[in-house]
C-alpha cells in the first residue's frame, strides 16, 4: 500500500492545473481546425482523489506481480516451469493445427481464374 500512496504523491506533483487563456490574439493568433473541438472535449484535470484511468486496467498486472513477489524461490521456479510447459503445449497445438490446415488445403492461395 505504501507504493500506491507514494505513486499518488508523485502523480500529484506531475499534475498541472494551469488554464491556458485562448483569448489573447498575440499568444494564439489563429484557430487551427479541430484543435478547438479537441480542447473543449477535454475535461478539467482530474482531482487528486480519483484514480487515473490506466490504474483500473493495470490492477490485474499489479496483482500478478504481487503474487510472483510473494513466492519463494522454489515456488517461482515451479511457476516458470509451468509457463514453459504451457508454451511448449501451445506450440504443439499450433503445429498440429497448421498441419491439419495444410491437409485440408485451407492455407493454399486461390488460383487465379483465366
Amino acid at each position: 500500500m505504501s507504493t500506491n500512496t507514494s505513486s499518488n504523491g508523485e502523480l500529484e506533483q506531475l499534475l498541472s492545473y494551469e488554464k491556458l487563456d485562448r483569448a489573447s490574439p498575440d499568444l494564439w493568433p489563429e484557430q487551427m481546425s479541430g484543435v478547438s473541438d479537441f480542447m473543449s472535449s477535454l475535461k478539467s484535470p482530474m482531482s487528486p482523489n480519483s484514480p487515473p484511468k490506466w490504474a483500473g486496467e493495470a490492477e490485474d498486472d499489479i496483482n500478478m506481480l504481487q503474487e510472483f513477489g510473494s513466492l519463494t524461490t522454489a515456488g517461482l521456479m515451479e511457476k516458470i516451469r509451468d509457463l514453459q510447459n504451457l508454451a511448449y503445449q501451445l506450440g504443439l497445438d499450433e503445429s498440429r493445427e497448421m498441419t491439419r490446415g495444410k491437409f485440408l488445403n485451407i492455407l493454399d492461395k486461390p488460383k487465379p481464374k483465366h
